[in-house]
């Protein structure tokens, strides 16, 4: 089978053939569907050698969905051609947050070397991909898989970001959404179908802020200098009750923290490497800075249900598997209206 590897440190990823890979007990075997791009994958693929999770070749891709192709001993409850979405941050299963279905804060998955697909485990852009245990799947039914599978990251992270901040979010707020790229552009989204809040959002590029309002943004405002000071007047000098940084750069942190207003939420999404200062005169008082990481199982089948009903959709743009790294070209050069998907298969 034809797979995307990240094969060494500060090289560009490669598309290489390897065997196709036998199920284990417990495990089951995916003909991928659809496949995501994220930062997230560029995030790893920029670290040193002595900070890289798990050994090279990686094959690349934590967001996937497929079809089932052929079950481990002992699996139940799933049958070939089932179509499902992986629900990437794979856990132990055992501890009590992984038995609430918050398997993204397994306490166990760094001690045991648990790694999400893609981030460590061979991942999703492969003409197929082994699922270490079938609860890690979530039924997709009619669902596309090309157009939906980036909710399995793309949509589970600002629904598991934006849940948290929903009971400040009553009509009269206002919310700020900075960045709509990937992420961003479904938590705006998903800020309209869930809140009261009029939605803010920045980024760059005029072409950006029109995306933004495309979406469901009220308001969209350049991510400059004079960024603070256009939030400030939109909320009449209040600042917003909710900041939700997709970006997570150092400019856009200390954007997201200038533009809180007091108890409001501020959250860092992005893994740009931008962190928040907390503490007397440098923040509104008693603002609350989170720094969430992806979302449980229950939430991914909540998004998507929501993409069921027409509430959630997400912009892309897709590439053949021989293509996958010029996807990844054009991630590092921010030219990707939406997301990336990789479709393996051709189907």
């Amino acid at each position: 089978m034809k797979a995307l590897q990240y094969k060494e440190i500060g090289q560009a990823p490669v598309v290489v053939d390897l065997p196709v890979p036998e199920p284990g007990p417990g495990q089951v075997l995916l003909k991928v569907t659809a496949a995501g791009v994220c930062h997230s994958d560029e995030y790893i693929m920029s670290l040193p050698e002595d900070q890289f999770p798990g050994g090279l070749p990686l094959t690349l891709g934590h967001e996937g969905a497929g079809v089932v192709h052929q079950l481990g001993e002992g699996v139940e409850h799933l049958s070939v051609g089932d179509a499902v979405m992986v629900y990437g941050p794979w856990g132990c299963g055992r501890c009590h947050n992984c038995a609430q279905g918050k398997e993204n804060y397994c306490t166990n998955a760094a001690a045991e070397g648990i790694r999400p697909p893609g981030l460590g485990a061979p991942g999703a852009i492969a003409e197929y991909m082994l699922v270490d245990d079938p609860r890690h799947l979530v039924p997709m039914g009619d669902l596309d898989p090309v157009a939906n599978v980036s909710l399995s990251d793309a949509g589970l992270t600002p629904y598991h970001a934006v849940k948290q901040s929903l009971p400040k979010l009553h009509a009269g707020s206002y919310a700020v959404a900075i960045g709509a790229g990937g992420l961003g552009h479904v938590g705006i989204q998903l800020l309209r179908e869930l809140s009261g809040a009029t939605v803010i959002a920045l980024d760059v590029t005029e072409e950006k802020l029109d995306f933004a309002r495309e979406v469901g943004a009220h308001h969209a405002v350049l991510s400059d200098e004079h960024a603070v000071e256009a939030v400030m007047e939109l909320t009449g000098g209040l600042g917003a009750n909710a900041v939700f940084d997709f970006v997570g750069a150092p400019p856009t942190a200390k954007t997201a923290a200038a533009v809180a207003a007091i108890e409001a939420d501020v959250t860092i999404v992005g893994i740009g490497g931008g962190y928040s200062e907390v503490g007397y005169g440098t923040i509104a008082y008693d603002a609350a800075v989170r720094s969430p990481y992806w979302g449980s199982r229950g939430e991914l089948v909540e998004v998507l249900e929501m993409a069921r009903r027409g509430q959630l959709s997400v912009e892309v743009e897709t590439f053949s598997l021989d293509d996958a790294p010029k996807a990844y070209e054009r991630l590092h050069e921010g030219s990707l209206r939406g997301r990336a998907v990789i479709v393996p298969n051709g189907d």
